[in-house]
Formats: C-alpha cells, sequence, structure tokens
C-alpha cells in the first residue's frame, strides 16, 4: 500500500475527514487549526524510526503503543516459538527412546498440533472484532503456557498427541491476532518494520529453545528423578505465565473499539481512532448476508491467503536439524548452527521491512517477488548437492537460503492495507492466510518424512522449489490484479 487513495470517512467523534491523494494526510478540524493525522515521510531520520518526524502528540502515542503492544508481542511471539519447537528438541535429547517413539510419531504429534492451531485460528480471530484483545491473546497465552508444563509429566506418546493438541489450540490465536492488533494500530509507513520486529522474535524464540534445551540436558538431566527434556517443557510453561498475566494489565484495547485503556489518554484515544480513520481502517461492522457475499465474492479472500500459503512452504529450512543428526550430531551442534542462520536471517529481514516502509513507501510486492526469487535458487542448489560428501558448504547454503525468508510478515502487513474498509474481512484474512499454510505444512509432513529426507530423499526441495516459482508469478499477477480492482480496495491504489 504505497500511495493511498481519496476517501471521506467519520471519526467517532463524528469529525469529518479527507484525504489528500499520494499523501495519506487526514485532516480533522479541531478548533481553530487544522491537524495533519498522517504525514508522508520526509528525510532519512524518518526512515530509520517514523516516529522521529511525527509531531509530538503521535510520537507520545506510538511510544506508549511500542512499549506495550511491540513489547509484548515480541516476547510472547517468543515464548510461543519456545513452547512449539520444544518437541523437536526434547525429541533429539531423550524423548524419542523414554517414549518409545518409532516411525512417524514425531510427526504425528507436531500434525496434531497443527491440527488444533488450524481449528482455533479463525474462531480466535474473528473473536478479537468483538472481545478485545485484551482479555482474549492473554488467556490462550496462559492456556498453553499450562498445557506445556503438563507435557513434562507425559508417560506416552498417545499423552503427548493430548497435550500438543492443546498447545495448538491456545497458540492458535497468538500469531495472527497480533498481526490484526498492528494492523489496527499502525499506518502503512510504520507497520511493516514492526511486523518484522514482532516475527524475528519468534525466530530468536526457535534460536533459544536450542539453547535452552541443550543446558537443561547437561545440567538439569536427573534431578528431582526427570530427564533433562522434562525439565525443558517445566521451564518453557513456567516463564510463559507471567506474560500471560502481563497482557491482562498493559495490552491495548483498539482504536475502533471506542473503549479506551488506561494508559492511553483520552486526547490519546481520539488521536489513535483519527490514525486509523486517515488510512481508511474501519471499525467493526454487523454480520448481514451481504457482507458474507461480499466476501466469498472478493478475489482478496482467495488470492491474498494463497500468497501466503506458498511462501510459508517454500522454506527449505526445516529439514536441517534432521540432516545434522543423521550423522550422528549432537543436540549441542544446533545452536551454533542456528545462530548463523538466524544473523543472516535477522539483517535481510530488518533491512527489507525497513526499505519497505520508508523509501518504497508501504510497497510490499517487491521484497515478496524477491524473496521467492533468491529462495527458489537456493532450493534448487540443495537439490543438486550431495548430502555429505561437502557437510560445510551444504550448511553454508542452508544459512544462505534465509534470505529469502522476510517476505511472510509484509505479505501479513499488505492484507492488513488491503482490506483495511472492512475490518471483519480484515481479521478473517489474516487468520486464514496463516491457518492454510499450516493445513498444506501438515499435509506435506505426512507426504514426505522429513527425516527420511534429510538423510536420502531431496523431495523437499523439489517441492520448495515449485512453490517458489510459482510463488514469484503469482506476485507479478497480484501486483497486475490490485491495479485493475481499484473499486474494490480502499486506499484505491496499493503499489
Amino acid at each position: 500500500m504505497g500511495r493511498l487513495g481519496r476517501w471521506t470517512t467519520q471519526t467517532p467523534a463524528a469529525e469529518v475527514q479527507s484525504v489528500d491523494t499520494d499523501l495519506g494526510r487526514g485532516q480533522h478540524h479541531d478548533g481553530s487549526r487544522e491537524h495533519l493525522v498522517v504525514q508522508p515521510l520526509r528525510s532519512w531520520k524518518g526512515y530509520i524510526w517514523d516516529t522521529w518526524e511525527l509531531p509530538a502528540d503521535q510520537r507520545r502515542l506510538l511510544f506508549k503503543v511500542d512499549a506495550f503492544l511491540l513489547t509484548f508481542a515480541s516476547i510472547g511471539y517468543f515464548l510461543k516459538n519456545l513452547d512449539q519447537t520444544n518437541v523437536t528438541n526434547a525429541y533429539l535429547s531423550g524423548m524419542k527412546e523414554e517414549l518409545s517413539m518409532l516411525g512417524n510419531q514425531l510427526v504425528t504429534s507436531t500434525s496434531v498440533w497443527t491440527v488444533g492451531y488450524v481449528v482455533g485460528q479463525i474462531p480466535s480471530n474473528l473473536l478479537l472484532t468483538r472481545v478485545s484483545p485484551r482479555w482474549v491473546i492473554p488467556t490462550l497465552e496462559l492456556g498453553w503456557g499450562v498445557a506445556t508444563i503438563a507435557t513434562s509429566a507425559v508417560k506416552s506418546y498417545r499423552a503427548l498427541y493430548a497435550l500438543r493438541f492443546l498447545v495448538g489450540i491456545f497458540e492458535s490465536g497468538f500469531y495472527p491476532g497480533i498481526h490484526y492488533m498492528l494492523g489496527s494500530w499502525y499506518t502503512p509507513q510504520e507497520i511493516g518494520k514492526r511486523a518484522m520486529i514482532f516475527w524475528l522474535a519468534g525466530s530468536m524464540g526457535q534460536l533459544f529453545s536450542g539453547f535452552l534445551q541443550a543446558a537443561a540436558y547437561s545440567n538439569l538431566d536427573g534431578v528431582a528423578g526427570r530427564s533433562g527434556w522434562r525439565w525443558l517443557f517445566i521451564i518453557d510453561g513456567i516463564i510463559t505465565l507471567p506474560l500471560a498475566v502481563a497482557g491482562y494489565l498493559f495490552l491495548p484495547n483498539l482504536p475502533q473499539s471506542g473503549v479506551k485503556t488506561w494508559w492511553i489518554t483520552e486526547k490519546e484515544n481520539r488521536l489513535s481512532s483519527e490514525r486509523m480513520g486517515a488510512i481508511g481502517r474501519a471499525g467493526t461492522t454487523p454480520w448481514t448476508r451481504k457482507k458474507v457475499v461480499r466476501i466469498l465474492l472478493s478475489w482478496h479472500t482467495y488470492l491474498l491467503p494463497f500468497l501466503y500459503v506458498v511462501w510459508n512452504n517454500g522454506i527449505p529450512q526445516v529439514g536441517m536439524g534432521y540432516w545434522l543428526k543423521s550423522f550422528n550430531a549432537k543436540p549441542h551442534p544446533v545452536p551454533g548452527v542456528t545462530f548463523s542462520v538466524s544473523q543472516i536471517n535477522d539483517r535481510m529481514s530488518l533491512i527489507w521491512g525497513w526499505l519497505s516502509d520508508g523509501p518504497l513507501k508501504g510497497a510490499r510486492w517487491p521484497f515478496i517477488y524477491i524473496g521467492a526469487v533468491i529462495t527458489l535458487i537456493f532450493s534448487v542448489v540443495l537439490l543438486r548437492m550431495p548430502l555429505y560428501s561437502d557437510i560445510h558448504g551444504r550448511k553454508i547454503v542452508y544459512w544462505l537460503s534465509n534470505i529469502g525468508m522476510g517476505a511472510g510478515p509484509l505479505i501479513l502487513s499488505w492484507i492488513n492495507e488491503i482490506c483495511s474498509n472492512d475490518t471483519e474481512k480484515r481479521a478473517l484474512l489474516v487468520g486464514a492466510a496463516n491457518d492454510l499454510a499450516y493445513v498444506v505444512q501438515a499435509v506435506v509432513l505426512l507426504w514426505v518424512d522429513k527425516r527420511r529426507a534429510a538423510r536420502a530423499i531431496p523431495d523437499q526441495f523439489i517441492e520448495t522449489s515449485a512453490a517458489s516459482e510459482f510463488k514469484t508469478g503469482h506476485d507479478l499477477d497480484e501486483k497486475a490484479t490490485d491495479s485493475a480492482k481499484t473499486t474494490e480496495v480502499t486506499p484505491t491504489s496499493l503499489v
């Protein structure tokens, strides 16, 4: 959403606003003076961090929102990824032998988690349009923390399946819910970099899970009669619970709800609503038959989630841990390898987020396209490389393949922007995109056994290459479609 169109809207206080073409500047008449609600970035300072160019009142507001919402979201996603990935680390560190897991039972436990995750995402995101995220999201976090602690006591793989399903249900609403919240608070020159910061916190959680498992395995194995992998679940669950409590206290209500959060002043509450009105972010409206039909007939409903699906399933990283284990690498080398991967991914993703918000004025499609091309190239290289004759070379290619991973948060930010004029549709499609990505992933996990694929079968990289190739063509078509569908989008021009 690089250039903003023209529209007329009303704030809750019935103050008429108009927006100048290509600038996204909402103007409302406050007494005798005219106040620019959303201003375009003009200098390098604003490109580095957007609030440096904002008026003092918006700067104070966004400082608070960043401090409470973005901090909570980042820590929460960090912890979610600890809880989400700890099963794989536990499997590599003794759970397989202790629970007598055979064949595809680890894959099945992941698929069971995915079923819970898939079932809960869309209902949870739609619930956020009717119940404040301040109550919904911390409750979900509390639930997955308790279920994670309970996983430490499992005696069989069947009990593991049941608890992983519960963890999936409770975790399902967090990631799409936070993206919906980001889209409810931030403008196009602000959301991309913050969505990227939020997403990268999750990759740090995946990194830290390996370190935490190594520490638990080395220092706590056998303490109180528990294996090291069991202590991992206990630690992960315990550190999740305080953040859930903090969420009840500090997570904000949505600007469009009209309900003021305690740490926001009345003036800031009005300003937050005006900012969203200035970029066309609508408030909630009732579900009607006409609304449902309009959503079902919209091209957004099918193409936007599909774009995210092929991104999510076009990443060649998932087999790396199993490839390392296939030549008897122990759990402790994995964090070192993951750290190198994380360094490349973090730097490139942050650069993409900053460039997309700043110099490219909110354009998302160039980075989605570039990421797909890069992933395609390295997937083909991995497909052609021998598995074991050049281990260090293969590690380097694994690391470099992360350069193209940063498109995901920008896709969800794009959905927030394209669907600005219908908040229920926006919540639905953000949830559906992440939901369908995991549906496809679950099917692929059953189709290709990752452990066997890492040892001998390159099917994963064939699939990755195909997904990336399709995504590159789709992105170009997406841009053309955006230009042709201007009557359906508010604002009218997206790129």
